[in-house]
């Protein structure tokens, strides 16, 4: 049984700073290509960062390049979203999803599995 569990979310104040971690179980880890979305209310899911199965390309949505960092180690079977310089529209439910084929990592659909989310909320 495949298992996704974040964790890391909470309440920071706008300018600082989070990591978020993706544990993942029951699945060969290092095939899947790795991401992480977010859902604010009343907002449809969005796309924030993909990283690749070997580790050698990552991708970002525009809203958060140059302040979040998606990383993974394949062999704690975790991938990582360091965020920075928070804002308050980041503030939504973040969650980690795995892709085990070729893809843009950008769309939805392309993602095999999905945790539960892990809510981060942010502070004017």
């Amino acid at each position: 049984q495949v298992q996704l569990v974040e964790s890391g979310g909470g309440l920071v104040q706008a300018g600082g700073s989070l990591r978020l971690s993706c544990a993942a179980s029951g699945l060969t880890f290092s095939s899947y290509a790795m991401g992480w979305f977010r859902q604010a209310p009343g907002k449809e899911r969005e796309f924030v960062a993909a990283i690749s199965r070997t580790l050698t390309s990552t991708y970002y949505g525009d809203s958060v390049k140059g302040r979040f960092t998606i990383s993974r180690d394949n062999a704690r079977n975790t991938v990582y979203l360091q965020m920075n310089t928070l804002k308050p529209e980041d503030a939504a439910i973040y969650y980690c999803a795995a892709a085990l084929g070729a893809g843009s990592y950008y769309l939805i659909y392309e993602y095999d599995y999905w945790g539960q989310g892990t809510q981060v909320t942010v502070s004017s």
